[in-house]
């Protein structure tokens, strides 16, 4: 756990027309998991992003206040009450028929931005479908989307996470700059994992660094809805079913 200790901040009124403007909202109660740079994360009863800051209620009382800048990802600590699917169950799907890599003659796809989603696909040699229904799962293709979590843009980035793969914070709105910095990042993942699209996907969503503490797709709701769309979107539902 980071040494952060609390900050005693004046009422968050001045910032009102910035949260507006941002879309932000306090979330609602329950636990999530703050995970900053660096894999460490706080439990928190509830989180507010405001601005350039994100306010943290801590699960066990107190109440922290970060730069937005070192946060990688929020998500929800909703634990799934069931057991991990036998080992061979999960290779399965990790090496199912999906290829997750460019081959030529794939189709640009015929979604808004699908030029562009295939150009960065191509570069980093991913297929251009994986990218496309990841894009969808993120922000529906709204490149102006900006959640109560803080992620941005078409391929929803974190400021930390954006940085990260050489995004400036005034560009992660920039489609262009987002998709391309979004899918080096997937490529990365995918990479890290070797070629394992579940977990590579999961990661995406929770952080590598989840994923590690857990060996393999995190047992949060959020997650694992996460990864099945975007199987589903793939048209290869049936197949993540097994594991999830």
């Amino acid at each position: 756990m980071p040494s952060i200790r609390p900050i005693s901040v004046r009422p968050w009124a001045a910032a009102g027309l910035l949260l507006l403007a941002l879309g932000a909202a306090p979330a609602p109660a329950g636990a999530e998991l703050v995970i900053l740079e660096g894999g460490r994360f706080y439990k928190a009863s509830a989180f507010e992003v405001r601005g350039d800051r994100v306010r943290v209620e801590l699960w066990d009382g107190g109440a922290v206040v970060l730069p937005l800048a070192r946060v990688e990802r929020i998500v929800d600590d909703e634990v799934i009450p069931q057991p991990d699917p036998p080992p061979q169950v999960a290779s399965a799907v990790a090496a199912g028929a999906f290829e997750w890599r460019f081959a030529e003659g794939q189709p640009v796809p015929e979604i808004p931005f699908g030029e562009l989603i295939f150009a960065a696909a191509e570069r980093h040699q991913l297929n251009p479908s994986l990218v496309a229904a990841l894009v969808r799962a993120e922000s529906a293709y709204d490149p102006r989307a900006v959640s109560h979590k803080g992620a941005r843009g078409l391929m929803q980035l974190m400021p930390a996470t954006a940085r990260r793969f050489g995004l400036a914070e005034h560009e992660i709105l920039v489609p262009e700059r987002n998709v391309e910095a979004g899918t080096r990042y997937l490529r990365w993942l995918l990479d890290r994992f070797d070629g394992d699209v579940p977990r590579a996907l999961a990661a995406y969503n929770a952080g590598e660094g989840t994923v590690d503490r857990y060996g393999g797709i995190p047992p949060y709701r959020e997650t694992r809805t996460y990864v099945r769309r975007i199987y589903t979107t793939l048209g290869l539902g049936d197949q993540i079913a097994a594991l999830l």
